[in-house]
């Protein structure tokens, strides 16, 4: 086979399931790690791909705006969102306080809560505060104001609620995220009101899959070097973490673990 059939064929394995990693061109193709990341550099030059730290994936567009309505009981959990979920949660300490997210890994980072310590967490999900219910080693606070159909509170009212508290940590997450533009999402209400819980956090915490690094949405919340850490996973661009890496903000990149 020509090297351009070869690329040709990756080009569309990407296309249609959305990613592929090195070892697996590797032992498809009988080619070396190197000759494989050359067929990848190739192909994101011609943008067809945006390389990773294992492989490639598919190049796509963030929603400008999020579901109205999500079912957390019934939604599919990325290998990628769990172990940053996971990693996320082993960042709790005793006698913290915290807010976290009441986006999709706010609900996954309940499988992984620590049940040995005492802590305070603050959410603006009603959904997730009702799952926080059966811990009995957590205080729970739920921001008030208008719910949204997918459960989260983000008005003017939950802004102001938030504005008197105080957290030793945050775990926030985004649509988007470059080292030029930042943090992106699709409301100017949420983006305002994660302003508000990071101006009152003394650590803040990024929690971005790796195909969102590299995107930009549609509403600024804040520059990338505002966050202490962020935490991706192995299908993070390698251009991408390395513009983050200069601007000094530590970066944890979860592996990819078998089931």
């Amino acid at each position: 086979m020509f090297m351009e059939e070869r690329q040709q064929e990756i080009a569309d394995i990407i296309k249609e399931i959305g990613k592929i990693t090195v070892s697996e061109i590797t032992e498809k193709y009988e080619i070396s790690d190197e000759s494989a990341r050359r067929d990848l550099r190739i192909l994101e030059k011609q943008g067809l791909c945006k390389r990773t730290h294992g492989g490639a994936i598919r190049l796509g567009q963030v929603n400008v705006r999020p579901p109205e309505d999500r079912s957390f009981d019934t939604m599919t959990i990325l290998d990628t969102y769990r172990e940053i979920a996971r990693e996320a949660a082993r960042r709790i300490q005793d006698n913290d306080t915290i807010y976290l997210t009441g986006g999709s890994f706010g609900h996954i980072m309940c499988l992984f809560l620590p049940k040995d310590i005492h802590y305070t967490l603050i959410v603006n999900n009603v959904e997730l505060g009702k799952e926080l219910r059966s811990f009995d080693n957590i205080d729970v606070f739920v921001v008030g104001g208008k719910m949204r159909r997918s459960g989260s509170i983000t008005d003017s009212l939950a802004n102001d609620f938030i504005s008197r508290m105080h957290f030793d940590r945050c775990f926030i997450t985004g649509a988007g995220l470059t080292a030029s533009f930042g943090l992106s999402n699709g409301t100017d209400e949420t983006a305002t009101f994660q302003r508000t819980v990071m101006r009152n956090s003394r650590h803040k915490c990024l929690l971005i899959p790796g195909a969102k690094v590299g995107v930009d949405s549609f509403i600024k919340v804040c520059e990338a070097e505002t966050f202490d850490e962020i935490i991706t996973d192995w299908d993070c661009t390698e251009d991408q973490l390395q513009l983050l890496r200069e601007k000094d903000i530590e970066i944890t990149v979860v592996k990819e673990t078998r089931q």
